[in-house]
């Protein structure tokens, strides 16, 4: 067996050690239904668009943001066409509906919406969130660390474009 590359190895590492803690595999796996297709995002945006009149512009653009993030995503995997990790050591813990991995969908989406949570309720939510998801995706074997470190760069450029659809539009 030829000897891995840097992210294989650093995706067993964290398989290891952090994978190996207990609850992390489900909470791992919770994230991922969460993330999938940004619909939890989506959702997290409109209750708030709804609760919170004040500030629905803000939470509209954080289902704005989501999808555009996903949209993103998607369509720089269907051109690079990275298959996802192939390593016999690496343990594949939930399922997925693309056999492709870069960038990671979970974690372009999941930053979007994470800092334009943050910006509409005022919390830090991405800082807590945004590591959170890329080390599930690494924990449950889908992604290497390059996807979802790119992921989250794509998140954060398709959240400050969401961010200037506002402002255009107001």
């Amino acid at each position: 067996m030829p000897t891995p590359n840097a992210d294989v190895r650093t995706l067993l590492a964290v398989q290891r050690t952090v994978g190996a803690l207990p609850g992390a595999v489900r909470t791992a796996r919770g994230l991922s239904h969460l993330g999938e297709h940004a619909l939890g995002w989506i959702a997290v945006g409109g209750l708030g668009a709804a609760l919170d009149r004040s500030r629905r512009p803000q939470w509209t653009t954080v289902v704005v943001g989501a999808v555009g993030a996903h949209a993103a995503s998607i369509a720089v995997k269907r051109v690079v066409r990275r298959r996802r990790p192939t390593h016999p050591d690496v343990r594949i813990g939930v399922g997925v509906p693309s056999k492709f991995s870069f960038p990671s969908s979970h974690a372009t989406s999941t930053t979007a919406a994470a800092v334009l949570i943050g910006r509409a309720s005022g919390l830090p939510v991405a800082p807590v969130l945004v590591p959170t998801m890329l080390l599930s995706r690494l924990v449950l074997g889908v992604h290497y660390p390059s996807d979802v470190l790119s992921g989250a760069a794509l998140g954060a450029v398709s959240a400050a474009v969401a961010v200037r659809l506002e402002k255009a539009a107001s």
